[in-house]
């Protein structure tokens, strides 16, 4: 059944069984699968208020509508009498999880008077904001709305600014979308989270196009850039050619090089292609963005995506007993050649880069950590960084930098040359260092967010270069507090999600949709808490140590987690990254 036309039901059957008092609306689960509505054909208009609704029925039945936004929600306008009518739903959307109740609010009149107070209570998960960023925020909602009676009918006659809806609605009728920035260092795009109304389908290019003039969202503010100057704009609305490719004109842009034509077109066609458009005429002043291109297509510019994965031949690591070792590849278990792998160094936790060229080590001596830095061959040397603790290293996509925090504060960032010895450098945490201690830090595999447990929170971080050299994390937001309780680590899945073990027994494993708009728990059936590591890649089983070794889970039919290493319950798995 359509999941719409299920809700509504559900609506209605709950309206035959509530008589009086608190109408509660439980939904299947407080936490939801990533998944991507599809852009089919337009869906009509939810139905309208029920004959004879009662006030609490109407108010509820109000926040089911509201996820259509068609026709300024005119779905949910028609729960309104004459004087609410300038009722401001462009005010910002509330998201509530899995639950929402309509009561009475403290004080309210008799139904008998003709108009009553309902208050909606629930707890919000954060809000959808005018740029289609989503903005976490967990906490207690509740909101009242005045309803009238009127020609034996209940209407609502005033409520505050803004929408309020429950999560699997919100997901009903928004798709996530990707669109695409410029890392002004790697002079790549990189993906920043949005979501838009999946009808009408026909107008998620031109709001593609809206949010990608506006800029980039406030998670990414100051870590990428866009190529759209601020004065630039369409020519024309957005139009599909005879020949089926979406015509996009636009003006304004200044003077561009090639180069910076081509990021261009990055940015548009593979944020276009995330509402399915295959082909995209990319036109300024009416004439080809890319001279000698008329069209483009997502193969045209994929390679400009700064989104990197693992090569499927660089075999996953573990750190058990002191020694780093393969954990996938030819030789599981066997340890990597030179001071990491033969126990000439007492390694707690390492990472390689994405290529597997090269290897940093956090080693132990006389209860102090050092860092150690080396290549594929087992070379390494010393990195003047010691500190009582360290956290488990993390490199940036070229492999010129490794990130580590020292005693839970202090964010070092290390240069690594082909030449040049080591440098190090700091970078600027002081906004993520003042929430607590910082427990484990990833950078994302694209170079521009961070992932950080701190204070016993999972929060992200945008990644901000100067030109004067300076490095900060900033934009910080916290991910689900309610949901996931205390948070021990995490680590990338994606660039779209991460994965987190926390010491919540309903959700030992969870991943997280990076704007915290998404929880979805993990099976942990065989696992023996606590748990203490963590790994993750896209297209590889996900890794996690707990009291009896390293365990393996790569979904699909899989209905347990698979022991990979045995009797070592100090393992750190990593991929590279």
């Amino acid at each position: 059944m359509n999941p719409r036309r299920r809700g509504v039901l559900v609506a209605l059957l709950l309206a035959l069984c509530t008589a009086a008092g608190c109408a509660s609306v439980p939904e299947t689960s407080t936490v939801q699968v990533l998944r991507q509505v599809g852009g089919g054909e337009d869906a009509m208009l939810p139905p309208g208020p029920v004959e004879g609704s009662n006030p609490l029925d109407l108010v509820r039945d109000f926040v089911f509508a509201s996820g259509s936004s068609t026709e300024r929600h005119g779905a949910a306008r028609r729960f309104l009498a004459p004087e609410a009518e300038h009722w401001d739903d462009a005010a910002g959307l509330t998201v509530l999880d899995g639950q929402f109740d309509t009561v009475p609010a403290p004080g309210a009149a008799s139904l008998s008077t003709g108009v009553t107070t309902i208050r909606i209570r629930g707890t919000a998960i954060g809000r959808l904001t005018s740029s289609g960023s989503f903005e976490p925020e967990q906490r207690t909602f509740q909101q009242d709305v005045t309803v009238v009676r009127r020609d034996g009918q209940w209407r609502i006659s005033n409520l505050p600014p803004g929408v309020v809806v429950p999560l699997t609605v919100f997901r009903d009728n928004y798709k996530p979308v990707r669109t695409w920035f410029v890392d002004p260092v790697r002079r790549m795009v990189v993906a920043d989270q949005r979501h838009v109304p999946s009808t009408p389908s026909r107008a998620q290019a031109a709001r593609v196009m809206e949010l990608l003039l506006a800029g980039p969202s406030p998670a990414l503010q100051g870590a990428v850039v866009s190529l759209l100057p601020p004065g630039a704009q369409l020519r024309a609305n957005v139009t599909v050619s005879a020949d089926g490719a979406l015509i996009v004109d636009l003006t304004r842009l200044g003077d561009l090089d090639e180069p910076s034509r081509m990021l261009l077109a990055a940015q548009v066609v593979l944020s276009l292609s995330e509402v399915n458009v295959g082909r995209v005429r990319l036109l300024a002043d009416g004439e080809p963005l890319v001279p000698g291109r008329q069209d483009l297509t997502r193969e045209d510019v994929a390679a400009l995506s700064a989104v990197v994965q693992p090569a499927a031949d660089v075999p996953g690591l573990v750190v058990a007993g002191g020694r780093v070792r393969q954990l996938s590849g030819p030789e599981p278990s066997a340890p990597l050649p030179g001071a990491v792998g033969d126990g000439a160094y007492d390694v707690e936790s390492a990472a390689s880069t994405v290529d597997g060229t090269r290897l940093a080590a956090v080693t132990r001596s006389g209860g102090r950590r050092s860092l150690v830095v080396g290549d594929g061959s087992g070379d390494v040397s010393a990195v003047s960084l010691t500190a009582d603790t360290m956290t488990r290293p993390s490199w940036t996509p070229t492999g010129g930098e490794v990130w580590t925090v020292l005693d839970s504060a202090v964010v070092a960032r290390v240069l690594v040359g082909d030449t040049a010895p080591p440098r190090t450098g700091q970078v600027n945490a002081e906004e993520l260092a003042a929430l607590g201690p910082i427990a484990d830090l990833r950078l994302s595999r694209d170079g521009v967010r961070v992932l950080a447990v701190v204070g016993g929170g999972l929060h992200t971080g945008a990644v901000v270069r100067s030109i004067d050299g300076e490095v900060a994390i900033r934009n910080i937001r916290r991910l689900r507090p309610d949901d996931l309780g205390e948070v021990v680590a995490a680590d990338w899945r994606s660039v779209d999600s991460a994965i987190a073990i926390t010491r919540t027994g309903e959700m030992l494993v969870a991943q997280v949709s990076v704007d915290g708009l998404v929880v979805q728990p993990v099976l942990s059936n065989n696992l023996t808490p606590p748990l203490t590591a963590i790994a993750a890649a896209s297209n590889r089983p996900l890794w996690v140590t707990d009291q009896t070794g390293v365990w393996s889970f790569g979904g699909g039919d899989q209905v347990a987690w698979r022991q990979v290493l045995g009797g070592a319950p100090d393992a750190v798995p990593l991929y590279p990254g």
